[in-house]
């Protein structure tokens, strides 16, 4: 299904958003890290399913001038988000050894945290949940360093595996987990467009040191390496699956990153397969 090049409208140049979508107003302060939100008026023709749950809150008829202490480790070694101690700093170093980014370390288990560990499992074909149980605890043990088959200096973005390299003289330097095109059809503007990632060897076009608004949404800092507007951007959300309309989502802390570092200037290539 053709895809049409009116899925981008870009705005460019912005320290401060605001996005209005089906009436309600949205203010990004790019400054303090916004967190990129999707804008209105699109319907999808399928979603992902998921799964709904309940909450109950109680009231404790005691109160604490303190806040409660973090989660320990879980049972029989499992780390997990919101765990916290020695255990969780020994597993960033070990993901970072290998070539995960997690951004700084520390004592703490936290979103990067769970995006590197699952960027590990889906490396080493395990199941992608985030959670540093005994099995992947051992893999990391046993783990290399992720390999390539790309030569020089590129951004590789694998979608069977949902995993993004940045490789540099033929080496993979980092790993990062993504989230791709969903390969479904979906419906914008009272048309039908197909949500895909396209592979091939491509270049980096164009970028927005800011967040960057179409009919689809609002895109946090992207470089675009398809006429179509496909690009590596931050969002606030990647799941372990192919969730986007065809772009390749990083966290928005690790576009920072990629801006901070320089790694995908205008003019390098991107390898998608």
């Amino acid at each position: 299904m053709k895809r049409t090049s009116i899925l981008r409208m870009l705005c460019t140049g912005v320290a401060a958003l605001v996005v209005v979508a089906a009436g309600v107003s949205v203010t990004l302060g790019l400054a303090q890290g916004p967190t990129v939100v999707e804008a209105a008026g699109f319907e999808p023709a399928s979603t992902v399913p998921t799964t709904s749950s309940s909450t109950t809150s109680t009231t404790s008829s005691t109160t604490s001038t303190t806040a409660p202490p973090s989660q320990p480790a879980g049972p029989a070694g499992t780390l997990r988000r919101g765990d916290r101690g020695p255990e969780v700093l020994d597993l960033q170093r070990r993901l970072r050894t290998l070539g995960y980014w997690l951004g700084s370390l520390n004592d703490s288990f936290g979103p990067l945290t769970e995006q590197a560990v699952t960027a590990f499992q889906k490396v080493e074909g395990m199941a992608p949940d985030g959670v540093a149980g005994p099995a992947t605890q051992a893999a990391l043990s046993a783990a290399d360093r992720p390999s390539t088959a790309a030569a020089g200096d590129l951004i590789e973005v694998d979608k069977e595996r949902q995993v993004l390299f940045v490789v540099r003289s033929g080496k993979v330097a980092w790993a990062l987990n993504v989230s791709t095109g969903t390969e479904l059809p979906y419906r914008v503007g009272g048309r039908t467009e197909l949500a895909d990632t396209p592979v091939g060897r491509w270049t980096v076009a164009w970028a927005v040191d800011g967040v960057d608004v179409g009919e689809l949404g609002a895109l946090y800092r992207p470089r675009y390496f398809h006429a179509d507007g496909i690009a590596v951007h931050g969002y606030h959300s990647v799941p372990a699956y192919p969730a986007s309309h065809g772009c390749v989502r990083v966290t928005e802390a690790a576009m920072d990153w990629v801006w901070a570092e320089n790694l995908m200037p205008v003019g390098s290539a991107v390898w998608v397969h």
